[in-house]
């Protein structure tokens, strides 16, 4: 369990030790790039977005109602001949399965993959009782032998080799094996469980779904071991989360559509299966087998009630929002989660494992935006990790000194802007007049020197505006710049490119001088009062004027004070039309260029070959994917793909600087990548990527030049 600080430095040693897993690496981002390749396909001729809002939409008609659906199944349940109880947490769902065992005189015990049941540390608890209990999923089965927690709630053993298989399998049967032959090791599998099937006296499982109206309940798996489980043994026993209740078949129905597509790139899952009641069964005197369904709270009925966090019990499990995560691609289940793993278990981790467990993976987030656009029931994980690290924040009483010195400083713009300034006097005896810091000094982490560092400019955007040239009479647009802090003070020369682009269409272009951050980075750092304050703060700066649109270089800034401002303001409903206002103005470079401007296509054929790093928040905050492109062919450029372009490249703002071991490997495989793919230039239209990018290839000394997309445009006569 992770308490204190010093723990802080414990999680991060496990961090490196994952990263020092070669085969864990190369598995988990192989099976990250296939997911992503292979998942269109599935959904080729399934509207994706329509069906995910109607799941959504459902389960959220249903989570305020999740006691009336539990008396509902339970009536329904016990007319067919189950027995259901409820068990308001872990420990008290754990008493009830090993009671119901003790009165049937179970000895041993057969289990089906049931992340409920990991949740609550089943098997540990059955185990002291003194039953012997197995594992029947492969999966799972690997697993328990090798004594460890799923690191995936789809494929739990996905970070293990065939060698490491082997190996349990040799310990487990005292034969040798030819590891290289998988289809060996599965029979082998075959041939020690087959027997915990007919030996069983009670078989375990799970629910997807907990139907109410008939007290049916629905189970998705790809081996047949369920079935077995839950059929051959004279006692059932269902260990089910509240949140697993559904009014009816059809709700359980559309979500199938779903969630295989979702879990394993699959159009359907090998079994679906839908028990009621107590079937027939030869082992027991009344001729019925003996059934017991055991509901689970443990926080989710106090979670159904709360405003912020309710959308969590959307979860259907599906574990795609590991299968994007670029952070679980390079450390895997264990390292990014506790019991429940990827981004959806950095927000269940609190509620249902306590602050302690919370504390420190909580913070592991890129912000990257994948795991929502990939979730299948609407539910805003980054958003909610956000919220979950104030919460883990607010319980302990405590905000980290780092937190609180960034809070103060970026609520005074005078102070933060001072600052920045000093930083330019600070770093000139690492720069030595170079745009680049190639030699961190002695004090930095070895770990952060993975990139050289930009030079903060000797003079910001802010402080030249003026002399940039006159104000036009009459401009075809009137817009402002928002600038950023990177714009404003690391590349000027973006802002100064933008202009250049803006006087050949007549547009004028304002620069309000009482702008300052945007607010995401108080907002990663779980400072809502900050990001309020500085939310406000630009609203102030910008409404003295009628601009028809207000310009970002930064899609992190477009996408902050698009979506985010709304969130920010949602319970201040006097501010609302205010806040409208602003962020309906907001516009990134890209689309700006494609739609407003309409950057006029070449005829020229230039032989630079030209490759694209999609900004994360542009790309999924934004859902700006093809005009940057566009731009560039517009431009005559010959653009070449490269391999995950969506892909973030590891810099999240502070998260490069809090966790520079994963951040590193994220850029190492865009980088690489983008080498591959033959380009001279690589662009992309957000600053901090640039910064990210262009370290990174400044450091391994490559030819590639990494540049802005307003830079590539602005080269244009």
């Amino acid at each position: 369990m992770i308490k204190t600080a010093q723990d802080m430095k414990s999680y991060k040693k496990q961090i490196q030790q994952a990263l020092a897993d070669s085969f864990l690496r190369s598995a988990l981002d192989e099976f990250n790039t296939v997911y992503r390749e292979n998942r269109p396909n599935v959904y080729k001729d399934i509207d994706f977005n329509s069906l995910r809002d109607a799941i959504a939409e459902n389960k959220d008609s249903l989570i305020p109602f999740l006691e009336i659906l539990f008396e509902e199944f339970k009536s329904n349940a016990q007319k067919a001949g189950a027995i259901v109880h409820r068990a308001r947490d872990a420990r008290q769902a754990n008493e009830i399965i090993a009671r119901i065992a003790k009165e049937n005189k179970v000895k041993k015990i057969i289990k089906s993959k049931s992340m409920t049941a990991e949740e609550t540390f089943l098997n540990t608890h059955l185990e002291k009782q003194g039953f012997i209990v197995t594992e029947t999923d492969l999966g799972e089965w690997i697993i328990q032998l090798k004594k460890e927690g799923p690191s995936h709630m789809v494929m739990p053993a996905i970070h293990l080799s065939r060698y490491q298989v082997g190996e349990l399998f040799e310990k487990q049967t005292d034969l040798k094996f030819d590891s290289e032959n998988i289809d060996k090791l599965v029979k082998v599998a075959r041939h020690e469980l087959r027997p915990k099937f007919l030996e069983a006296d009670m078989g375990i499982s799970g629910a997807n779904f907990a139907i109410a109206d008939s007290g049916t309940l629905g189970l998705v798996t790809n081996e047949g071991n369920m079935r077995l489980t839950t059929t051959l043994p004279r006692v059932h026993v269902a260990l089910v989360g509240f949140d697993k209740l559904l009014a009816d078949l059809g709700s359980a129905l559309r979500i199938l559509k779903l969630l295989p597509r979702n879990a394993t790139g699959q159009a359907i899952t090998s079994y679906v299966t839908w028990i009621k009641g107590a079937n027939q069964s030869l082992n027991t005197l009344s001729g019925k087998k003996i059934m017991h369904v055991v509901f689970l709270d443990n926080g989710r009925l106090s979670l159904s009630k709360d405003s912020v966090f309710s959308t969590s019990l959307r979860c259907i499990r599906c574990g795609a929002c590991a299968n994007v995560c670029p952070i679980y691609s390079k450390v895997g289940g264990h390292k990014y989660g506790h019991v429940y793993i990827g981004a959806i278990g950095l927000i269940l981790t609190l509620f249902f494992h306590g602050k302690d467990n919370d504390r420190a993976i909580v913070k592991n987030c890129i912000n990257c935006q994948a795991c929502k656009e990939v979730c299948p029931v609407a539910i805003d994980l980054p958003h909610l990790i956000k919220k979950t690290y104030a919460r883990v924040i607010k319980e302990d009483g405590k905000t980290p000194v780092k937190n609180l010195i960034l809070s103060k400083l970026m609520k005074n713009r005078k102070l933060f802007h001072f600052a920045l300034r000093a930083a330019y006097l600070a770093q000139q005896p690492l720069s030595r007049g170079k745009s680049m810091i190639r030699h961190l000094p002695f004090f930095m982490d070895k770990n952060h020197g993975f990139r050289s560092l930009p030079v903060i400019a000797k003079t910001p955007l802010r402080d030249i505006w003026q002399s940039l040239g006159p104000e036009l009479k009459n401009p075809s647009l009137k817009i402002a710049l928002f600038a950023g802090c990177a714009i404003d003070f690391i590349y000027p020369g973006q802002g100064e490119d933008l202009l250049k682009l803006m006087k050949k269409a007549n547009i004028q272009v304002d620069f309000p001088m009482d702008q300052t951050c945007c607010g995401l980075p108080a907002m990663m750092s779980a400072q809502e009062k900050t990001a309020k304050e500085l939310a406000i703060q630009n609203i102030q700066a910008f409404e003295a004027k009628p601009y028809d649109y207000i310009l970002t270089l930064c899609a992190s800034c477009a996408s902050h004070l698009t979506h985010n401002y709304k969130k920010i303001f949602k319970e201040d409903k006097e501010s609302g039309q205010k806040i409208k206002l602003f962020t309906d103005k907001i516009i990134d470079f890209s689309s700006f260029m494609d739609k407003v401007y309409t950057f006029p296509q070449t005829h020229e054929n230039i032989e630079t070959k030209v490759s694209y790093h999609a900004p994360c928040h542009l790309c999924r905050g934004l859902h700006v994917t093809n005009e940057p492109r566009a731009l560039i062919q517009k431009a005559g450029y010959t653009y070449v793909p490269a391999k995950d372009e969506e892909v973030c490249c590891g810099f999240g703002g502070s998260y490069s600087i809090d966790f520079p071991e994963i951040s590193s490997e994220i850029l190492k495989k865009k980088l690489d990548n983008v080498e591959a793919s033959g380009a001279d230039i690589l662009v992309t239209d957000c600053p901090g990527c640039v910064m990210q990018l262009s370290g990174g290839m400044d450091k391994r000394q490559s030819p590639i030049k990494v540049i802005h997309l307003v830079e590539l445009l602005a080269q244009k006569k």
